[in-house]
């Protein structure tokens, strides 16, 4: 499709993911499945079969400009957008749509993160080309849902009309607790929240300009330098003026035209060593072993070294062990989420590890 671009996102820290992720290499630069590829190289070639590899733009923080080149040197450089301060999804992907704008006003834009895992390919063409041809046709803002596979409460949900194709969204809810999770899940009209998002160039700068009009201004002063040598400069000027909001919070949960395709194609985030357990390959036991290891008398774990260093685990239950660099990870699975506190923690008292 000629007329479709798409931005993808990939200036996250992936915190949750250390030590595997660091401040200089997070996730998405790395191949979390084995596969020979990083999340972002898939990213890539995934979107890269829905639109002229040309209309795909990568925005990323200024730290990364040497990995993405390194990782996609196909993808030139108008085409990488910087942020030179993180400042959440809605900044980065305004600053995509003006740039997209600017070559194609009548262009259908596709967001997206580029540290996610889909394990249906097929599937997820077929949803997203779906989905394409519903926001070529209406005025609306469209997210694809993944239908959920248990009661997850590391995801935000999405409540939907079920009888109606596209579906109009009747509510986005927080991450809950698991007893909400189990009515959610139970329920049959929420779907896991993707963060992949499709609409006309024109339906989301208008949403914009309703919702987050001052950030919007911010980007007013960037237009006459696009596609220029000082387009770098101008973003780097006026983006620490722009709101630090996500997407989700201040566009999508204030929309009312807002539409969601179901679709169900093995979608996780990664966000996490548990997610990554979840998607990936077991024993017998339920672990997911993944360099020089050996296991006795262990289950549910989730074990993660390189290749020359052989870890020896025994006794252990529902453990991630992650060993990595100059440092050794070793945590409950059911505690994962005190794993951002720890980082926090580490990168105040030595950033040599962060």
């Amino acid at each position: 499709m000629s007329n479709t671009y798409v931005v993808i996102l990939a200036g996250g820290a992936g915190t949750r993911f250390w030590p595997h992720s660091r401040e200089d290499k997070p996730k998405q630069f790395l191949d979390v499945l084995g596969t020979g590829r990083s999340l972002l190289q898939m990213t890539f070639d995934r979107f890269a079969q829905l639109c002229p590899a040309e209309n795909i733009l990568i925005s990323t923080n200024e730290k990364y400009e040497d990995l993405i080149k390194e990782q996609l040197p196909q993808v030139k450089s108008g085409n990488i957008l910087f942020e030179p301060v993180r400042r959440n999804t809605a900044p980065a992907i305004l600053y995509a749509a003006v740039k997209i704008n600017s070559l194609d006003p009548d262009a259908v834009m596709v967001s997206a993160h580029s540290d996610h895992a889909i394990l249906d390919e097929q599937a997820f063409q077929q949803v997203a080309t779906k989905t394409l041809s519903h926001a070529g046709e209406i005025d609306g803002l469209f997210t694809i849902g993944v239908k959920p596979t248990r009661p997850d409460t590391g995801y935000g949900y999405i409540q939907y009309q079920t009888d109606t194709d596209p579906s109009p969204v009747l509510n986005f809810e927080e991450k809950p607790d698991l007893t909400t999770a189990q009515r959610f899940f139970e329920s049959g009209d929420y779907l896991w929240n993707s963060g992949i998002f499709i609409w006309q160039i024109k339906a989301i700068l208008h949403a914009f300009e309703q919702f987050l009009p001052d950030t919007t201004k911010v980007f007013e002063k960037v237009k006459r330098d696009l596609g220029t040598e000082g387009e770098r400069l101008a973003v780097h000027n006026v983006y620490s003026q722009a709101e630090d909001i996500s997407i989700d919070h201040g566009i999508m949960e204030k929309a009312e035209n807002v539409f969601v395709v179901p679709g169900d194609f093995g979608w996780s985030d990664v966000g996490s060593w548990n997610s990554l357990h979840d998607i990936r390959k077991k024993d017998s036991d339920l672990n997911v072993l993944d360099g020089n290891v050996v296991v006795y008398d262990s289950n549910d774990c989730m074990v993660k070294g390189p290749g020359d260093k052989l870890i020896v685990v025994e006794g252990l239950e529902g453990y991630v062990i992650a060993d990595h660099g100059n440092a050794l990870l070793i945590c409950k699975k059911e505690n994962e989420k005190k794993i951002k506190d720890m980082v926090v923690n580490v990168r105040e008292n030595n950033p040599d590890y962060s």
